[in-house]
């Protein structure tokens, strides 16, 4: 798949789940969000750039971080995903944060342009993710910090790979045989992807967490307001209604109040000139 055809998929299945993509039952990106900034330690007045953004997880807390003399780039594929981080900025006053709807890789800023570069999520959506690393690098200042958080190894189960059986009893040609961040789900693969794109002083923690369910329902407002949500809207209603059943069944007879949810944080610099 070449670079213009993977990223109209990522924008449509995002504009789609937008409908579900802020519900109570994906939290976890508002969770995560606020973990990749509370290790950036921002200062009053900095300037961040905040790829794919989605509506807001990250940039939002970067924005109350930076004060009202900072300001705050955020950046994202999917228009439906903006206008929600769009809203909840103006409720909470945030004039100093600016959704912008684009292509991290081609956004033609300036050179070292912002004080820390944050990437939540997103890094692995990219076929180059070397060189988008470099063009995150490009724009940030000497002695900058660059934040990547992508999921590790274990993610969303057991319920995740339930899901995947039932969609492979109904379609079987929909199944992936990899995630997109397969390449990256292990530290060391984070750090030599960071270094391989030019950054310095590279630390990645690995957190292993878990993600409650109220209710086994809420499994599925999770596939619906992400990436699974393309893979759903390619079934036909009768198929979707099996899958969405086998799913909640699952949950349901085993009593699985949470899942397992383990994510990378990488925090890392570029080189003073």
């Amino acid at each position: 798949m070449n670079k213009e055809t993977a990223l109209a998929r990522t924008e449509a299945v995002f504009n789609t789940a937008s409908d579900y993509f802020d519900a109570p039952a994906l939290s976890f990106w508002n969770r995560f969000g606020q973990r990749t900034i509370d290790q950036l330690a921002l200062n009053s007045g900095d300037r961040v750039l905040d790829v794919c953004c989605d509506s807001g997880a990250s940039a939002i807390p970067a924005a109350i971080c930076v004060g009202s003399t900072g300001q705050v780039l955020a950046v994202d594929l999917a228009e439906s995903l903006l206008q929600l981080g769009r809203q909840k900025a103006r409720q909470q006053g945030l004039n100093h944060i600016e959704f912008r709807a684009g292509d991290f890789e081609s956004l033609g800023l300036p050179d070292e342009s912002f004080d820390a570069i944050v990437c939540v999520f997103g890094i692995f959506f990219v076929p180059d993710m070397v060189a988008a690393v470099r063009e995150l690098l490009r724009m940030l200042r000497p002695g900058g910090k660059l934040a990547i958080t992508s999921w590790g190894k274990n993610v969303f189960e057991p319920a995740n790979r339930v899901f995947w059986d039932a969609i492979r009893a109904e379609r079987p040609d929909l199944v992936k045989q990899f995630t997109p961040w397969d390449r990256i789900r292990e530290p060391d693969a984070l750090k030599a992807l960071l270094e391989a794109g030019g950054a310095t002083q590279v630390e990645v923690f690995a957190e292993a967490g878990t993600h409650t369910l109220d209710t086994p329902e809420d499994w599925w407002t999770m596939c619906l307001g992400g990436g699974c949500r393309g893979t759903i809207d390619q079934l036909d209603t009768a198929a979707q209604q099996r899958v969405r059943d086998t799913n909640l069944q699952f949950l349901q007879q085993q009593q699985i109040q949470a899942l397992n949810v383990d994510v990378l944080y990488a925090i890392s610099a570029k080189r003073n000139s």
